[in-house]
């Protein structure tokens, strides 16, 4: 026997990751049924096709950088604390943020409950904070910085450490 409450459980489209009413999940925003967000990221809930949009991005546009911020331009940046702010970096990135069209694509294929990761120094020229990497991807980095800053004091005294000088 089929009831009404039954109808409107079907009919429930899954939660927006944003707060704001005026997005939804049915105009490409992410939802609770693709992405899990955490303290330490946001991961996969279902699969991603290699080369796919897999969600639009939205925030307050800011003129600073902070954390959580991505930047769009040499002055301004989009504050993101819900969903695409909280990408971990990786030397080998999963995803790529498009700051044209705010968008979020796969660089390769994702899998249910793989971390989202993107590459900072791909989007950023000069980071909030320098940080040692720890993705320990091959080709990794050991010392994150934006595409247009040198390493600061502490990241030339880590890579010395690293590099045993």
């Amino acid at each position: 026997m089929k009831t009404q409450a039954m109808d409107k459980a079907k009919t429930v489209t899954p939660a927006c990751l944003y707060p704001f009413k005026s997005l939804s999940v049915e105009q490409g925003y992410p939802s609770t049924r693709q992405f899990q967000v955490g303290n330490n990221g946001v991961k996969a809930r279902v699969h991603f096709d290699n080369r796919t949009r897999i969600a639009r991005v939205s925030g307050w546009a800011v003129g600073e950088r902070r954390p959580h911020t991505l930047q769009l331009s040499p002055r301004i940046h989009l504050y993101d604390c819900w969903f695409s702010g909280l990408l971990q970096h990786s030397c080998n990135p999963n995803v790529f943020f498009d700051s044209t069209y705010l968008e979020l694509w796969t660089l390769r294929a994702i899998v249910p409950g793989e971390m989202l990761t993107m590459d900072y120094a791909s989007n950023e020229e000069v980071l909030s904070r320098q940080f040692p990497c720890t993705c320990n991807e091959l080709r990794c980095r050991r010392w994150i910085t934006g595409s247009e800053e040198p390493l600061n004091a502490e990241g030339l005294a880590f890579m010395a450490r690293y590099l045993g000088r």
